[in-house]
């Protein structure tokens, strides 16, 4: 990656935004489903370079210029965080390889990692899989993931560097750390809101989700079971976006539900008003101030913020927020 980290990070395009981002100007291919993990899923520190107080751009220095990166999280505050990423080929497709993140203020600056992302699947079992899910030939099938260190405000450089044959490539972008975010934070009060129900919608529930097909999760409201027991909310409109991380996550909400449905209610709400995105967001998500979606948020029984996920997210992040509610 000589010539320069900035200037390679001014070509990327952000094909894995949340749905409230600019469109995708491809259909990243959703790829097969797995039942073994890949080496993507299991990355390991010594395959990448130590920062060892180098700059960030001589880090990129023993890479080359590889695929491109698409950020899944556009809200990040100080302190640790996940940061969640597709790797993209010329063609578009999704690659599956050992990835870590470097972070530094500026390129120039010195390098903070490897924070080791490893893939995680959003692929189900065939039974929960939606016509607006990963398997719909167009959905993402698995995102990475790192846990990254942002020490205060500001615009960071985010290096991507991934593994292949002992060969290591590179793809560089920059995000925005903000002082708060404008969704509730862990540990804070959830919303006490009235979301949408089967009862509220008189029996259509066409009117209140736009799955294919619907799925079981709007038996109650979530102000009926706030502060009661455990509450996953999911925010996702699979129509509006279904080529992409909605429809996905959505089809590991309903496999999750069948697992831990006795302990938490799941629920899912969509965020547009007449379930449009010309409309705006309707009260539920305005309540929890959404600036994209998905979102995902899981409450514990006292009503408070467990743990939430933006855009798209697999199953074992999924799975460790609904745990993280279940303390």
């Amino acid at each position: 990656m000589r010539g320069g980290l900035a200037v390679i990070a001014t070509s990327l395009t952000a094909l894995l935004v949340a749905c409230g981002g600019d469109e995708s100007p491809s259909r990243p291919d959703a790829g097969p489903s797995r039942t073994e993990p890949s080496p993507a899923e299991r990355p390991t520190a010594a395959a990448f370079p130590a920062a060892s107080g180098e700059s960030l751009q001589a880090i990129a220095d023993q890479a080359k210029a590889g695929p491109q990166v698409g950020l899944a999280t556009s809200v990040i505050v100080p302190g640790r965080q996940r940061l969640a990423f597709g790797l993209i080929d010329q063609s578009g497709k999704l690659l599956e390889l050992p990835a870590a993140v470097y972070v530094a203020r500026s390129p120039s600056g010195r390098a903070q990692g490897p924070f080791l992302a490893p893939q995680d699947p959003l692929t189900v079992a065939p039974e929960f899989r939606s016509k607006t899910g990963a398997g719909s030939g167009g959905g993402v099938s698995a995102i990475y993931g790192a846990d990254v260190r942002f020490p205060r405000p500001g615009r960071y450089a985010v290096l991507v560097l991934a593994s292949q044959a002992g060969q290591l490539t590179g793809a560089a972008t920059q995000v925005t750390v903000r002082r708060r975010a404008p969704v509730p934070a862990i540990g804070q009060p959830a919303p006490r809101i009235a979301t949408d129900t089967v009862a509220s919608a008189g029996g259509d529930i066409a009117k209140i989700d736009t799955r294919v097909p619907p799925d079981d999760m709007h038996k109650v409201s979530l102000d009926d079971v706030l502060g009661k027991r455990p509450v996953a909310i999911l925010f996702s409109a699979p129509s509006q976006c279904e080529t992409r991380t909605c429809g996905p996550v959505l089809d590991v909400a309903a496999q999750l539900d069948r697992t831990y449905g006795r302990q938490m209610t799941f629920i899912h709400q969509e965020p547009y008003a007449g379930n449009q995105e010309r409309n705006g967001l309707n009260r539920p998500a305005k309540a929890f101030g959404l600036p994209t979606e998905p979102w995902l948020f899981t409450i514990d029984r006292r009503g408070r913020i467990a743990a939430r996920l933006e855009g798209a997210f697999g199953v074992r992040a999924f799975t460790r927020a609904v745990q993280a509610a279940l303390r």
